[in-house]
């Protein structure tokens, strides 16, 4: 805890907070103590709100819509699990016996949910200036020297390469959802000329897609 508290830059008074925050609900499930799920729950919604205001005052010029399209790829689970694990999260995580068999501790929904929680500990242990603070270092210091252009539409991308190869067309099919209506999870899979080229995983069914082109991205550059 004391190493964790070090790469946050920040010092819970309360630390049962710190370890609700990495509680995942398998562990839970077994010890019969509080998951992470409810501080899960609001520190979405803190770090929605801050990153939607950051943008608004850093960026003047830009639309509703790019500010959308922007916070979108901040807060998105791909950029949750990075900054997840420059922390290496996943080596405080309590995690259940099944779960931790079947590599919970590398999951990238598992760890960035642990983001969302550990931003709502430090919102409700020191306030909201802290928790900006933490929501700048971990998301929306990848701004700097960046700008707005930050924003990457993988399925528009993959659409003009496939099209540089007469007669390919992409789709996309949704495999899958899960999760309760509050926190549901999609995977969709993109299809290059009929054939599966890429999947991935998304809190929408447009982010999903969009996983899903970047995977087919990688390969297809690879």
């Amino acid at each position: 805890m004391e190493r964790l508290q070090e790469k946050l830059n920040y010092r819970f008074r309360d630390i049962g907070l710190l370890t609700n925050a990495l509680t995942h609900s398998s562990y839970a499930n077994e010890h019969r103590c509080p998951s992470n799920e409810r501080l899960e729950f609001v520190g979405d919604s803190v770090l929605g709100m801050v990153t939607a205001a950051y943008l608004y005052r850093s960026f003047p010029q830009l639309p509703e819509g790019r500010m959308t399209k922007l916070r979108a790829e901040l807060v998105c689970e791909q950029s949750l699990y990075e900054a997840a694990k420059k922390l290496g999260l996943g080596n405080y995580l309590r995690l259940g016996k099944g779960e931790e068999l079947t590599g919970g501790r590398e999951r990238p929904s598992i760890l960035a949910d642990c983001v969302e929680a550990i931003i709502a500990a430090v919102y409700l242990d020191g306030g909201l200036a802290c928790a900006r603070k933490l929501i700048y270092a971990l998301v929306l210091s990848k701004l700097e020297g960046k700008g707005p252009e930050l924003v990457q539409d993988y399925k528009t991308r993959l659409q003009e390469l496939v099209q540089q190869t007469p007669g390919q067309s992409v789709s996309y099919a949704l495999l899958g959802e899960s999760g309760p209506d509050h926190d549901k999870r999609f995977v969709s899979a993109a299809y290059v000329g009929g054939e599966m080229a890429g999947s991935g995983e998304g809190r929408t069914k447009k982010e999903a897609e969009q996983m899903a082109a970047r995977s087919a991205l990688e390969r297809i550059e690879a």
